[in-house]
């Protein structure tokens, strides 16, 4: 009697035990360190520009003095849409142990502060302009028109962010196929966000400076190495929220989560 020899079936979970396939902590090899270089960048950037807006532009006011009531504008638009923006981006890398219910909302909220300082910063600009004696012209610049697209680009994320993945009755799969325009118009935005960071320092080294811009004077300096800090905290979020081996696996309670939330 002929003994037939047992066929093996290329399964899955075959497929996932091979050899030569990376673990996941090969993956994540390193992230932890780029994250804390990340934060640290951004930190130091934050530091930059309030040392910049107090020592060398006079420190901050409000309607009262519009000159000064500008310096929250740098300000804030470095904390919100740029610093928080970026840890918003990433917050499904940093927190990948973190149920997805939570860091849906969690992602949400630091979005609203993102929101939150990006009004006051646009305020603060806007008055610097209207409130001075004779009023100065708005939106004729390129940084105020790469500016408000970014800005109005990160309104529209979140707002569909917000009906596509914390309103309950959407379907799974109208969510799985909005996350690819999701993630790439929010990464697109933060990066016209940069851009206009880059284009409004070099107008206001321009405008203040004048001359003096080109005699490499100490505010000339940190404006410019403040533009090289704002690049490098950009690149490095964009490459983290851009490689797929930092993504965060799916965990068995996201599928009960998506159940329980469909009937």
């Amino acid at each position: 009697m002929r003994l037939r020899k047992p066929q093996l079936s290329a399964s899955s979970s075959d497929m996932d035990q091979q050899p030569n396939q990376p673990t996941q902590a090969q993956l994540l090899e390193g992230f932890n360190v780029l994250f804390g270089i990340t934060e640290l960048v951004g930190i130091f950037l934050i530091i930059l520009v309030t040392v910049w807006v107090t020592h060398f532009r006079g420190g901050f006011a409000w309607t009262s003095d519009p000159g000064h009531e500008f310096n929250w504008h740098p300000l804030l638009m470095t904390i919100g849409l740029v610093f928080l923006y970026s840890n918003g981006m990433l917050i499904y890398r940093t927190q990948r142990t973190v149920r997805k219910r939570r860091l849906k909302l969690v992602h949400a909220g630091i979005m609203i502060f993102c929101l939150l300082c990006t009004i006051i910063g646009l305020i603060a600009a806007f008055d610097s302009h209207n409130l001075v004696n004779p009023p100065k012209p708005n939106m004729y610049t390129l940084h105020s028109w790469v500016g408000l697209t970014s800005v109005l680009l990160f309104c529209c994320q979140w707002v569909a962010g917000m009906i596509s993945f914390l309103y309950p009755t959407i379907q799974p799969h109208l969510r799985e196929a909005y996350m690819p325009l999701h993630v790439y118009f929010g990464t697109a935005g933060f990066v016209g966000v940069i851009a206009a960071c880059l284009i409004g320092l070099n107008e206001k080294a321009i405008w203040v400076l004048k001359s003096s811009y080109s005699e490499f004077i100490d505010e000339g300096i940190l404006i410019n190495i403040i533009g090289l800090v704002f690049i490098i905290f950009g690149g490095l979020s964009v490459y983290m929220v851009s490689q797929n081996r930092y993504k965060r696996l799916p965990r068995p309670e996201d599928e009960v989560l998506l159940a329980e939330r469909s009937n």
